[in-house]
C-alpha cells in the first residue's frame, strides 16, 4: 500500500523538480516532472505512467506530457518538415494549460482528434497507445508505412496508417498462439485489459487488424528465415518450410557418389532409404466461406500445405471409388463415405518421417469426405518428390495400409496449419537436446531457432546412439547364449533357414513365415502335459544315503504344495476341502517320521525336529512373490482363520542346509553337504524345466485356444487350461526359490552365479508365440533360464524345438536390427552435420552477396545466421565424437 502514495518529498527522480508524473513501467516506477517525463521516455514511447491528482495517481498517457515519436534522424524533428514546431504544446506542471477536451483522461485513449495532427494507435504488449507520430519529409525520404517498418512497427495499412503493431507485440502473440492456443481474438482481450481494467470496452477495436497483420508478419518472417529477403527469386513448393537434418537429402547433406564409391556392393540400400509414415486428422474441421472470392492467400504451397490449384485438378480428376472397411475400428475409411456437405474440409493428412516425427514440407492435405485413397495418394506423390534425388528406396507407414491398394477463411486456417507444422517440426528438433550454445540467450527468437535446433539434434542422435550400442550388445549376448547352449547342427539349420527367408521375403513374402509358430507339430504332447499339474521326481540312486537326501527334498517339495494348499482355502472351507488337507497332512506326516527314523544312522545322532533353528524366511512366506494365482493373495480380507496345531508343512527338514555349516563341520558331515548342494542342482535343473515347458503350453494354449474361442463356454474351459498350467508354473517357482534358499545355506560353490532368481517378469509367457504382432516386444528376449538347456529341451520334444527356433530367428533378427541402428545412426550423425555445413555455406553466400552490393543490413543478418550454423556443426560434430569414443560397439562402420 505504500507504494499507491508518492514520496514524502514528491520530487522528480531526475531534477529533482515537483514530481507530477509515475511511470509503472520502469524500475521502482520513478516519479518525474513534465519535462523528465517527457526526455526520459524518448525511447521508451510504450511506457504507462499516472498522474498525481492530489489524492491519488490516476492513469495518463505520455501524449499528455507532450511526447512526440520522430521517424529518422535519430528521434529529432525533421529539418524538412513545416508542420511541427517544438511549442506545439505549451506543457507545464499545473492543470490550467491541459486541455482535457482533446485529450481525455484514462488508459483507455482513444484517438485524439486533432484535425492538423491526429494521433496514430500504436499496440504494443503494455497495451493500446494514442502517440504522436511524425513523418520524415526530407527529398528521398521513405513512404511512411516504411518508414513505420524502420522503427519496428507494423502498419495496419500502407496507405495512410493510422494504426501501427510493434514488432514486439506481433512475436508475442505468434509465441502465444504456438504455446498457449491463444486466439486472436483472446489475445486482444487481454491488451484491451491490460489498457484498461476499468473499461475495456472502451479501448480502440483492432481485432481485424491484429488478424490481418499477424498473417502478413509471418510470412515476412519465413521469408527472412529461409533467405528470401537475400534473393529476388519466389520461393518454390516447400520452400519456406523446415525439414528433418538428419534424414538423408542428396544434395543437401548426401553425396550419392562419394558416399557410395568406397565400397557399391556391399553399401545396403537400407541405409539410403527414406521411412515415412502417414496419418491423418479429423479435428481440423473447416466451414465453407461466406464470401470465397475474398479469401487471399500468402503461401498457397510455399510451406507444408499443399498449392491449392494443383490439388483441386488431382481431386476433380481422380476416380472416387466407394471403400469400406474390412478391418475393426477404421473411422478413417469409414467416415469417408460419410456426407459433410457444410464442411469444405473434414480434416486433414499427410506424412512425417517416420524416425525423428518431422512433418514433410508441400505433402498436406484437406480432406472432403473422410480419409480417402485419393487425397493421400496426392500427399505421397509429394512427399516423393521432396529431396529425393537418387533415393531408390523408400518404406511407408499407414494405420490403414490394408486399405490402401472453425472462424477463419481457407486460406488464414492453411497459413495456420503451416505455422504450427513449421514449428512442430523446429521443437521436434530442438527438443532432441536440452542444451544450448553459450551465446543463444542474447538472440532473438528467429536466430535461437537455428541454434536450439542443432544442439538438439546433436543430443537425440548421442541419445538414440547410445541406446543402440546397448541393443546390440544385448541381442548379442543373447543370442550367444542360445548358440552355445543349442545343439550345433540345429543352429546351422536355423541359420539356413534365416538366410534363405532374408534372400526371397522380396519376391516371396511367405518366406517370412519362419518367424510363426508351427502348432500343428505338437497337438498330441499338449493334451499329454496338461494333465500334469507339476513335476514329478524319480530320481532313482544307488546309493542309500543320496537316496535319503533325495527324500528329504522331495518331502520339503511336497511342504511347498501343501502349504499352498492350505493358503488357498477360504474363509469358509467346506468340509470336504478340510477333510482332503487333513490327509494330505496325515500322508506327509508318514513320510516325516519314516524320514527322521532313518536319520540317525547317516547323521550319527537322533534329530529332534523342535531343536533346529528355524530358516530365516519360512517357506510359505518367502515364496509369496509367485502366488499369482492363489485368491486369498488377492482378497487379503478373505485368507483362512481356522489353524491347526498338526501343521506338517512347517516341520523342519534335518537336512545339512537347516542343520547349519557349524554343526555339520562339527560333526564331520561336509561330504553331506557336498552330496545335497548337487541335489540342489539337479533339483533347480528339474524346476526351470518343468516352468520352461509349461511357459510353452500356456503361450500355445492362448495362441490356438483363448484366442479362438468363439463363445463364453469355450473362453471358460481355455482358460481353466491356462490356470492348470499357470499352477504348475507357480509350484515349481516355489520350489526352484527355496531350491536357492538351501543352497545360500551350504559351503561356497558357483552354482549361485549359475542360478539366479526368479521375478514375476520372467513367468511370462513368450509373446512371440501367444501373439506375434503385439505391441511393445520389438526388444523382447527371453529370460536367463531359457539358454541354461536349449539342448536338452528341444531333444525329442518338437513343441519346444519349435519354441526355441522361433526365438532364435527373432533374436537373431533383433541383433541384426540393433547393428543395423548403430551404423544408420552414425549416419544421422554425419548426415546432420552436413546438414548444418551446408545452411552455413548458404548463409555466407548471401553474406557475400549482400556485402558486395552494398546491403550492409542483410549481410550482417546473413553473417549471424552463418556464425550460429558453424558453431552448431562444430557442437554437433563434437558431441558426436565424444559419444562414439566413448560407446564404441563392434559393428562395422558402413561409407
Amino acid at each position: 500500500m505504500v507504494r499507491e502514495a508518492p514520496p514524502l518529498d514528491r520530487l522528480c527522480a531526475v531534477c529533482k523538480k515537483d514530481g507530477v508524473y509515475k511511470c509503472h513501467s520502469c524500475f521502482n516506477e520513478p516519479l518525474f516532472c513534465t519535462d523528465c517525463c517527457r526526455t526520459q521516455h524518448q525511447r521508451h514511447p510504450f511506457h504507462r505512467i499516472s498522474q498525481w491528482t492530489g489524492s491519488f495517481f490516476q492513469e495518463t498517457s505520455l501524449i499528455k506530457v507532450g511526447l512526440h515519436i520522430h521517424l529518422a534522424h535519430d528521434g529529432t524533428p525533421c529539418p524538412s518538415s513545416t508542420e511541427y514546431t517544438s511549442d506545439l504544446f505549451d506543457w507545464s506542471d499545473t492543470d490550467e494549460n491541459i486541455n482535457y477536451d482533446d485529450y481525455p483522461e484514462g488508459a483507455s485513449i482513444p484517438l485524439v482528434t486533432d484535425s492538423d495532427h491526429p494521433a496514430t494507435t500504436i499496440v504494443d504488449k503494455s497495451g493500446v497507445h494514442s502517440l504522436s507520430i511524425w513523418y520524415c519529409h526530407c527529398p528521398g525520404a521513405l513512404d511512411r508505412d516504411m518508414q513505420l517498418f524502420q522503427a519496428g512497427l507494423f502498419p495496419a495499412s500502407f496507405t495512410r496508417p493510422k494504426t501501427a503493431f510493434t514488432f514486439s507485440v506481433l512475436d508475442d502473440f505468434l509465441l502465444d498462439n504456438l504455446e498457449c492456443g491463444t486466439s486472436a481474438m483472446n489475445y486482444y482481450s487481454k491488451i484491451q485489459r491490460l489498457t484498461s481494467s476499468i473499461f475495456p470496452l472502451m479501448v480502440p477495436d483492432r481485432y481485424r487488424e491484429l488478424m490481418r497483420t499477424a498473417r502478413q508478419w509471418h510470412q515476412c518472417k519465413l521469408y527472412k528465415w529461409h533467405g528470401f529477403a537475400h534473393e529476388d527469386d519466389e520461393p518454390k513448393a516447400g520452400d519456406l518450410a523446415l525439414f528433418c537434418p538428419a534424414c538423408p537429402q542428396p544434395g543437401i547433406n548426401l553425396d550419392l557418389s562419394t558416399d557410395t564409391a568406397t565400397d557399391p556392393d556391399n553399401t545396403p540400400s537400407w541405409l539410403f532409404t527414406r521411412t515415412f509414415i502417414m496419418d491423418g486428422n479429423f479435428k481440423a474441421e473447416h466451414l465453407h466461406p461466406v464470401n470465397p472470392s475474398d479469401e487471399v492467400s500468402l503461401m498457397d504451397g510455399l510451406a507444408f500445405m499443399v498449392g491449392d490449384e494443383r490439388y483441386k485438378n488431382h481431386l476433380s480428376i481422380a476416380q472416387d471409388r466407394v471403400q469400406k472397411s474390412d478391418c475393426n475400428n477404421h473411422h478413417a475409411v469409414n467416415q469417408a463415405n460419410a456426407s459433410r456437405q457444410k464442411l469444405e474440409a473434414t480434416g486433414i493428412g499427410g506424412c512425417a518421417c517416420a524416425r525423428h516425427g518431422c512433418f514433410v514440407p508441400h505433402s498436406m492435405v484437406d480432406f472432403q469426405k473422410g480419409e480417402r485413397q485419393m487425397n493421400m495418394d496426392y500427399a505421397l506423390s509429394q512427399v516423393l518428390n521432396y529431396n529425393t534425388n537418387g533415393i531408390s528406396h523408400v518404406i511407408t507407414f499407414y494405420d490403414i495400409n490394408c486399405q490402401y491398394n472453425k472462424g477463419m477463411g481457407t486460406p488464414h486456417r492453411k497459413e495456420v496449419l503451416d505455422y504450427q507444422m513449421n514449428d512442430s517440426n523446429f521443437m521436434k528438433m530442438i527438443r532432441i537436446s536440452e542444451l544450448a550454445t553459450s551465446g543463444c540467450t542474447n538472440m532473438v527468437r528467429s536466430h535461437l531457432i537455428h541454434s536450439r535446433l542443432t544442439c538438439s539434434a546433436a543430443k537425440f542422435l548421442c541419445r538414440k546412439f547410445k541406446e543402440a550400442a546397448r541393443g546390440a550388445a544385448e541381442s548379442k549376448l543373447s543370442l550367444q547364449n542360445l548358440n552355445e547352449t543349442a545343439h550345433p547342427d540345429t543352429v546351422i539349420l536355423w541359420e539356413a533357414e534365416e538366410a534363405l527367408a532374408q534372400a526371397n521375403r522380396l519376391e516371396d513374402p511367405t518366406a517370412m513365415d519362419i518367424y510363426e509358430v508351427w502348432l500343428e507339430k505338437g497337438k498330441k504332447q499338449q493334451e499329454l502335459r496338461l494333465l500334469e499339474a507339476q513335476n514329478c521326481h524319480d530320481n532313482l540312486v544307488n546309493n542309500f544315503l543320496t537316496t535319503w537326501l533325495a527324500t528329504g527334498l522331495t518331502i520339503e517339495e511336497s511342504q511347498i504344495s501343501l502349504s499352498r494348499d492350505v493358503k488357498r482355502l477360504r474363509r469358509h472351507p467346506t468340509d470336504i476341502q478340510l477333510l482332503r488337507v487333513a490327509r494330505l497332512r496325515d500322508k506327509l506326516q508318514t513320510r516325516i517320521t519314516s524320514f527322521l527314523e532313518m536319520a540317525p544312522t547317516y547323521l550319527g545322532f537322533g534329530v529332534d525336529v523342535d531343536d533346529l533353528d528355524p530358516p530365516v524366511d519360512p517357506v510359505h512366506n518367502s515364496l509369496d512373490d509367485y502366488s499369482d494365482l492363489d485368491d486369498c493373495d488377492h482378497h487379503p480380507d478373505q485368507a483362512p482363520h481356522h489353524t491347526s496345531l498338526f501343521q506338517p508343512e512347517l516341520t523342519i527338514i534335518p537336512l545339512p542346509s537347516n542343520l547349519g555349516m557349524d554343526r555339520c563341520n562339527a560333526l564331520d558331515l561336509t561330504h553331506l553337504m557336498t552330496e545335497e548342494a548337487a541335489l540342489h542342482e539337479g533339483q533347480a535343473n528339474d524346476a526351470l524345466h518343468a516352468i520352461r515347458v509349461h511357459l510353452v503350453d500356456k503361450a500355445v494354449i492362448f495362441r490356438n485356444t483363448v484366442r479362438l474361442a468363439m463363445s463364453q463356454a469355450f473362453s471358460t474351459r481355455a482358460w481353466t487350461q491356462v490356470r492348470s498350467v499357470e499352477a504348475a508354473v507357480n509350484l515349481n517357482a516355489r520350489i526352484y526359490s527355496k531350491c536357492l534358499l538351501q543352497l545360500a545355506k551350504l559351503p561356497d560353490h558357483d552354482l549361485r552365479k549359475k542360478y539366479l532368481p526368479l521375478q514375476k517378469e520372467h513367468l511370462k509367457a513368450s509373446t512371440a508365440v501367444a501373439d506375434p504382432n503385439a505391441c511393445g516386444q520389438r526388444d523382447a528376449t527371453l529370460a536367463w533360464f531359457w539358454s541354461i538347456d536349449v539342448q536338452g529341451d528341444t531333444s525329442g520334444n518338437d513343441w519346444m524345438t519349435e519354441f526355441y527356433r522361433v526365438n532364435w530367428l527373432r533374436t537373431k533378427a533383433l541383433c541384426d536390427r540393433w547393428n543395423e541402428e548403430v551404423i544408420l545412426v552414425k549416419q544421422e550423425m554425419q548426415w546432420s552435420v552436413n546438414f548444418f555445413n551446408h545452411k552455413a555455406k548458404q548463409w555466407q553466400g548471401c553474406m557475400d552477396n549482400a556485402a558486395s552490393t552494398g546491403l550492409t543490413g542483410h549481410a550482417c543478418h546473413a553473417a549471424q545466421q552463418c556464425h550460429i550454423y558453424q558453431e552448431l556443426s562444430a557442437h554437433a560434430a563434437d558431441s558426436f565424437r565424444k559419444m562414439i569414443s566413448v560407446i564404441e560397439p563392434d559393428v562395422p562402420v558402413i561409407g
